[in-house]
């Protein structure tokens, strides 16, 4: 099993960036998705979730209506689109599967993939 994260980069306030999660070695339809990010001194959060089938997403307060979760599991891949970005929006993004569904702990995310680094800033 493995996820890796990509699309993180330099943004300047107000901006927007697509994050992808590319997945291998599982059936990737079979399980939720979620995306959590750690931001310097801080504690890794849970930022939003994909079901399985991609017909239900989750989002914290903080993101809602800013991003926006999808999924191409023929592809195997899942997204989040992040909008109107702000300083705090700055950290690494990871990308995790979950063995229950979208339970909202990020101790029932089984594998973890690699993080990407958000760094917005003018």
């Amino acid at each position: 099993v493995q996820l890796q994260a990509s699309g993180g980069g330099l943004v300047q306030p107000g901006g927007s960036l697509r994050l992808s999660c590319a997945a291998s070695g599982f059936t990737v339809g079979w399980y939720a998705i979620g995306w959590f990010r750690q931001a310097p001194g801080k504690e890794r959060e849970g930022i939003s979730c994909i079901s399985a089938a991609g017909g239900l997403t989750y989002y914290i307060n903080s993101v809602k209506g800013r991003a926006a979760m999808s999924r191409d599991n023929a592809k195997g891949t899942v997204f989040l689109q992040m909008n109107s970005l702000k300083p705090e929006d700055t950290a690494v993004y990871y990308c995790a599967r979950g063995a229950y569904g979208c339970s909202g702990s990020m101790g029932d995310m089984d594998y973890w993939g690699k993080g990407t680094l958000v760094t917005v800033s003018s």
